[in-house]
């Protein structure tokens, strides 16, 4: 029986140490020598605005180590900070039925933060509309690269994503799937430009989309509650 009680405590021991090692919202020691940089540090969203704005909707809030967005109104948000070259991770979690979204190569020149940012989708891929057509799950490139189904789960659940954008190369993975491999500006993305809601002409609020070699990260208000964590980020030479 002692020797039981014993390995029972080694167990839990482990346990805490390994929760320690994974806390959530913080660097390794091996992250911060290489240059990682914690876009949400559990505490506060300093490092975040809304877009065209100074200041930060009442709506987004941090909530139990959360960045978080409680319901419509808060408004699509960006880092303050632009990004080139570069690896970015976090973890989303959506709500039933909900939709959401994160963006790169932000601007502010259009009417809306997607009139010239590349989106990478956050759906209830059962419960949303949206899940409907394969390329507007989550994961996917938004209307242009589907994602695998291997790579989805249910509403509530935390996903993982991570992006990584090197001089036009963008490779996507979720949930350790690899869900989008392209490069923005050869011939197989102007293909799908013309066949997605992104076709430019003359009138078109989306002329210059993803044009830029530079932008802000940015997360969407779609109406529906929404959280991240563990949000941060590696500048790529």
């Amino acid at each position: 029986m002692a020797l039981i009680r014993d390995l029972c405590l080694l167990a839990l021991v482990g346990l805490t140490l390994s929760g320690q090692a994974l806390a959530e919202n913080e660097l390794t020691e091996r992250e911060k020598r290489q240059g990682w940089q914690l876009l949400f540090d559990g505490n506060d969203m300093s490092q975040w605005r809304n877009f065209k704005k100074e200041g930060l909707n009442p709506e987004w809030v941090v909530d139990n180590g959360t960045m978080k967005l409680t319901g419509q109104g808060g408004g699509d948000i960006l880092t303050k900070k632009i990004f080139q070259n570069f690896d970015l991770r976090l973890e989303w979690k959506i709500s039933e039925g909900g939709n959401s979204g994160i963006f790169f190569l932000v601007d502010e020149e259009g009417t809306s933060i997607y009139s010239h940012a590349p989106e990478i989708q956050i759906l209830d891929d059962t419960r949303h509309s949206d899940g409907e057509v394969d390329s507007r799950r989550s994961g996917s490139l938004y209307d242009m690269v589907a994602s695998h189904s291997s790579s989805h789960k249910p509403a509530g659940e935390w996903n993982r994503v991570r992006i990584v954008f090197m001089d036009g190369f963008l490779r996507v993975w979720q949930n350790r799937v690899n869900t989008v491999t392209i490069t923005i500006g050869d011939s197989t993305w102007n293909t799908l430009i013309r066949n997605s809601k992104f076709a430019q002409g003359p009138d078109s609020d989306f002329e210059g989309f993803a044009e830029a070699t530079s932008g802000h990260i940015g997360l969407q208000d779609h109406g529906d509650p929404v959280a991240f964590r563990n949000v941060k980020i590696l500048e790529l030479d």
